[in-house]
């Protein structure tokens, strides 16, 4: 679980968001996205505001706008969706270059697109700043359920293992003349994912008995907790996007 478990979103980057404690950048990020969620969908100035927000951290966290508008393409299904509301809408309709399109649909697809766009920014440039040790370090820290931390750390620890495991047994597999690319063997490749569950069961019981023997309780250790821990400065630091994102919800609620 050293620094050297950076997931693939990682931007390794110098930047003062960064350097802040993940606790505080996963409760901005959470606060951001209720505060677009709760936003009208007609408010179109609001959501205007938020990209604002968006690029501005982008730019002090030297994450790249290309980076992000490639990695954002994941949500690409749900555009698609958004762009068939206005045609699969009922209601009352308008005509725009000799197309029917529902008043309702064009509200509902903007709202999917505006919102869903700038969640999967805000989740990206949390995941661009943040190394997953990190991340689940920051989740415990934040009281999140302890069981849901385990998993997560254990995950992270051992799925790079568990690869080179499955790896392993392919190489084997199709050195003794099986082709899994063929229906027919799918009862071989079956019993490999059979046998690769048994040997990731059994040896994370040894490892977590291991871990029982040697003083674990269910906890990351007390010395990851407490260092590099939030300050208040950060926490004011890291509150200036989520108030801003607030109080522009707020705005666009009452003038909505």
């Amino acid at each position: 679980m050293g620094a050297g478990h950076a997931h693939v979103l990682y931007r390794d980057r110098t930047s003062a968001v960064h350097r802040l404690p993940p606790e505080v950048k996963i409760a901005a990020m959470v606060v951001f996205t209720l505060a677009v969620v709760a936003t009208p969908r007609d408010a179109f100035w609001a959501f205007g505001g938020y990209l604002l927000l968006v690029l501005l951290v982008a730019a002090v966290s030297r994450v790249g706008l290309a980076w992000l508008a490639s990695r954002s393409l994941i949500e690409l299904p749900f555009v698609v969706f958004a762009f068939a509301l206005p045609f699969l809408g009922t209601g009352e309709r308008v005509s725009w270059l000799g197309l029917e399109l529902s008043v309702d649909g064009l509200y509902g697809g903007w709202n999917i697109l505006a919102k869903g766009t700038l969640g999967v920014l805000a989740s990206l440039l949390l995941a661009g700043t943040t190394t997953m040790r990190d991340l689940i370090l920051g989740l415990d820290r934040l009281h999140c359920p302890q069981i849901l931390t385990q998993i997560a750390t254990f995950m992270l620890r051992y799925l790079d293992v568990l690869v080179g495991e499955a790896r392993r047994m392919r190489v084997a597999r199709i050195s003794r003349g099986d082709d899994p690319r063929f229906l027919w063997q799918l009862r071989g490749f079956a019993a490999g994912v059979g046998a690769l569950f048994l040997r990731a069961y059994e040896r994370g019981e040894r490892v977590y008995l291991a871990m029982v023997s040697r003083g674990y309780q269910g906890r990351m250790p007390g010395a990851w907790l407490a260092t590099g821990a939030a300050t208040t400065r950060h926490w004011l630091v890291a509150a200036t996007v989520p108030l801003a994102a607030t109080g522009i919800a707020a705005a666009a609620v009452v003038l909505g």
